[in-house]
């Protein structure tokens, strides 16, 4: 397994400290030579101090441990206000490497602090989710070479670190499917939080969930394709065929089954045809040839 949400050796109650002049060279200068440090200057008198700090303290929180925080209060420390040359406050600095990188004056919306967080982390080269992007990759290569359940594994241990990671949520999902555990699939998508309950991520699962339960009952290609020879207007039968052949791995074959069965009639069974089609390229990834062709198709007989 791996070790997730350890961007840093900063332990989660060390990220953000207050500092003083004693401490300023170990904590931010010695400090940077390891991992950026994030310095705020700040005065308990100051109005706008009281909105930026816990939105720089949530945004370096967010990041576990690629970036720490120092907080300096310039009333108890007007000498490395100075030095700094720290003219108004709420006053906001960077430093790697012992030096200030980056930094801004007076706040700035919270869209801007996470931005801020992130240039500073990829300055030094570091990943502002603390590892997860990493592991999520893992995670996918990991299913990609049939190992579903060491898969199944990382993905949870991310959502333990990011419940909301809509990523995490449908590569469980995924590998449950791939287990050929459908209901639990299904279970892992029906508790996922109602933010991300419309992530692509996660509606792409669902078809494919979809897609399996109709492949336990589906029949047999060259049965249903003779059946289709034989009655060219039994549209049923050109339905199940085209859930055989997804059930066998054929999606493009599946496509255009269902789009002669759209040409013959897209009314037919309250459109089923296209509602078909939509369910396999929801499953499939939006850049698939499968679904760039599928859909070229489908809007050209749409709008003919």
């Amino acid at each position: 397994m791996l070790e997730l949400g350890q961007g840093s050796d900063t332990p989660s109650g060390e990220l953000i400290k207050d500092v003083s002049e004693a401490t300023f060279m170990q904590d931010v200068v010695e400090a940077s030579m390891q991992a950026p440090v994030i310095v705020d200057f700040w005065a308990p008198w100051c109005g706008p101090c009281k909105t930026l700090g816990p939105a720089l303290e949530a945004a370096v929180t967010k990041a576990k441990g690629a970036v720490t925080m120092a907080k300096v209060n310039v009333d108890e420390n007007q000498m490395i206000a100075g030095q700094m040359r720290v003219q108004s406050i709420p006053t906001v600095y960077a430093f790697y490497q012992g030096q200030p990188i980056d930094g801004f004056q007076g706040a700035v919306p919270p869209s801007e602090i996470d931005a801020f967080v992130a240039r500073v982390v990829e300055q030094s080269g570091g990943s502002a989710d603390g590892g997860l992007g990493d592991a999520l990759a893992a995670a996918e290569e990991m299913l990609e070479a049939g190992e579903a359940t060491d898969a199944a594994q990382t993905f949870a241990a991310i959502l333990g670190e990011d419940p909301n990671n809509a990523a995490a949520f449908g590569g469980l999902a995924r590998a449950h499917l791939a287990l050929g555990e459908v209901d639990q699939a299904e279970a892992v998508l029906n508790g996922a939080p109602a933010e991300i309950a419309d992530a692509q991520e996660i509606e792409a699962v669902f078809a494919q969930i979809e897609l399996a339960r109709q492949a336990e009952n589906a029949g047999s290609v060259a049965d249903l394709m003779a059946q289709v020879e034989a009655e060219p207007e039994n549209y049923q039968a050109r339905l199940d065929l085209a859930q055989a052949q997804h059930a066998a791995g054929d999606a493009e074959a599946a496509v255009n089954t269902l789009l002669d069965l759209f040409r013959l009639d897209r009314e037919w069974n309250d459109g089923a045809a296209k509602a078909q089609l939509f369910t396999i390229f929801d499953a499939l990834q939006p850049n698939d040839p499968v679904v760039l062709n599928g859909r070229r198709k489908l809007s050209s007989m749409i709008f003919a």
